[in-house]
């Protein structure tokens, strides 16, 4: 019995990690360009910045997400964070200059809880791809955003799932824009019609949203766009 050349291909499910920011709008597009069907889950953690939620839905609505989740989960509970506490966010620091020391907005242990949720999810969906929108040249020196980071996860997380211990099949942890500058994410997104305008990357907003153009993710996201000779569409204070 041969298939039905018109019948639709089969469903390739990936859980993408969805800030809202560019990063992981770009992950996003790029999950659907390699043809899979994109499962997206957001974080409201207590963070300051909570209004890259609502860009989170932005973007998985116009990317056409299969499904967008939202998790709760209070990180407030114990802080450690300029993004999870009343710590100031750093402004204006030389976002260029290398150091040993990890900077106040590392939120503990961030990506390791989202990418088990993300894990969690992919498991009952049958998905064995998970992406991820970190980058390990324009970060902020994040310890969860280095590839060896990524390629253990990647590793204890065929140790941790049925599919795994049974050998039926393996996850993938996809990173994407690991290797990419912030100019290259920007021209890889324009070339894949991600609507920035619909995104957020301020540590440090004002109320109504405006990003405040100073902190280390507003710095890396205008040298970026700067970089790759396009106008950010997003609004930032005077």
């Amino acid at each position: 019995m041969t298939s039905d050349p018109h019948s639709p291909a089969p469903e390739r499910p990936a859980v993408v990690l969805l800030s809202g920011g560019l990063d992981s709008a770009t992950a996003l597009a790029v999950a659907r360009r390699d043809g899979f069907t994109p499962y997206a889950m957001t974080f409201r953690y207590g963070q300051r910045h909570a209004g890259e939620i609502e860009a989170a839905r932005r973007v998985a609505a116009a990317q056409q997400a299969a499904r967008h989740v939202v998790v709760d989960i209070d990180l407030r509970q114990w802080g450690g964070s300029a993004l999870t506490s009343d710590v100031e966010v750093p402004k204006d620091r030389d976002v260029d200059e290398v150091t040993d020391e990890i900077p106040v907005t590392y939120v503990p242990a961030r990506n390791t809880i989202f990418l088990s949720f993300a894990l969690a999810w992919a498991e009952t969906l049958g998905a064995d791809a998970i992406f991820i929108g970190v980058n390990a040249l324009d970060y902020s020196g994040y310890p969860d955003c280095r590839p060896e980071y990524v390629a253990a996860f990647e590793t204890m997380a065929n140790l941790a799932t049925r599919a795994g211990v049974e050998g039926t099949q393996r996850l993938t942890i996809h990173a994407p824009l690991q290797h990419l500058t912030k100019a290259q994410i920007v021209t890889l997104g324009r070339s894949l019609g991600v609507d920035y305008s619909l995104t957020t990357s301020c540590y440090d907003p004002a109320p109504d949203g405006t990003a405040c153009g100073h902190c280390d993710a507003c710095q890396l996201r205008l040298r970026g766009f700067a970089e790759a000779g396009a106008a950010d569409p997003i609004a930032y204070a005077g």
